[in-house]
């Protein structure tokens, strides 16, 4: 078959018609049990970040411009817990899925991790039960802490090497605390601490540093006459190069004609010398 335009792209199209067709069967076969096992995650989860219960009422909230869901846990028709589901997309590889349980005073009793992505390791470790993280937060009142890890003057222990992700659970916990809060009627108190407040101090030493730079760049500038008057020499040198350059060429000359009048050789013609007179043999 000849190769033509209109062939090489109908079979790319083939080929991408049945890539889409392959991956889209993937997706249907997948999709149900994927979202079978959120479910269960999500049942296992409310059962350890909350005491025990005989049913829960689920609120759909949005807080900081992310979704939040608020499971209210009861018994007997009594009130016992607040489970809610947060999220973060500070994570270093992006999103982190939190299931944070309250009292109905407001204390975190539990918290569990329900999707993560981190560095294999390092953000990891927030997973397991009784990390820094954790442990910083369990039998607390989000109200009476600062909401920061300890290396931007907050209350809560940073995993080691990973205070991305540290800064990423913070957030999520930070966020369920508020959707907490406008759930159970309860004032939000937060004190949140975040790197950027240092890092805009920084900038704000940085800017003041440039400003003290050019303030003694200014204070130089009177003195700065014996440098240009140095570059100036500089940019003369090169022209006091060039004459004397000029010159030893016209030595040269003068003495290979002397040379040649001196050995016999009648044929080498006199160069004009710089008081443009001739040597005549």
């Amino acid at each position: 078959m000849k190769s033509t335009l209109f062939n090489m792209v109908m079979v790319l199209f083939v080929i991408t018609l049945l890539a889409s067709a392959g991956v889209g069967a993937v997706h249907m076969i997948t999709e149900e049990p994927i979202a079978e096992a959120r479910v269960k995650a999500t049942r296992e989860a409310l059962k350890q970040v909350l005491p025990e219960f005989d049913e829960t009422e689920d609120t759909a909230l949005t807080v900081e411009n992310l979704p939040v869901t608020v499971h209210t846990a009861s018994e007997g028709g009594r009130v016992v817990g607040y489970a809610v589901e947060s999220m973060t997309k500070n994570g270093f590889s992006g999103v982190i899925r939190l299931m944070v349980g309250f009292a109905p005073d407001g204390q975190i009793l539990n918290i569990r991790v329900l999707e993560q992505a981190e560095t294999p390791g390092l953000g990891t470790k927030m997973v397991g039960a009784g990390n820094p993280l954790e442990k910083s937060f369990v039998g607390r009142n989000p109200a009476q802490m600062k909401l920061g890890v300890k290396k931007d003057g907050g209350d809560v222990d940073a995993l080691t090497a990973a205070t991305i992700s540290s800064r990423a659970y913070v957030d999520a916990v930070s966020r369920a605390y508020k959707a907490y809060c406008e759930k159970a009627g309860v004032e939000a108190a937060v004190n949140t601490v975040s790197g950027a407040s240092n890092t805009q101090n920084a900038s704000a030493d940085g800017t003041s540093g440039a400003s003290a730079t050019r303030d003694a760049g200014a204070d130089g500038a009177s003195g700065a006459s014996p440098v240009l008057r140095t570059i100036k020499k500089r940019k003369r040198k090169p022209r006091r190069v060039r004459r004397l350059l000029g010159r030893m060429q016209r030595l040269g000359r003068e003495l290979r004609v002397k040379s040649g009048i001196e050995s016999g050789d009648w044929s080498v013609k006199a160069v004009p010398t710089a008081s443009s007179e001739e040597v005549r043999p």
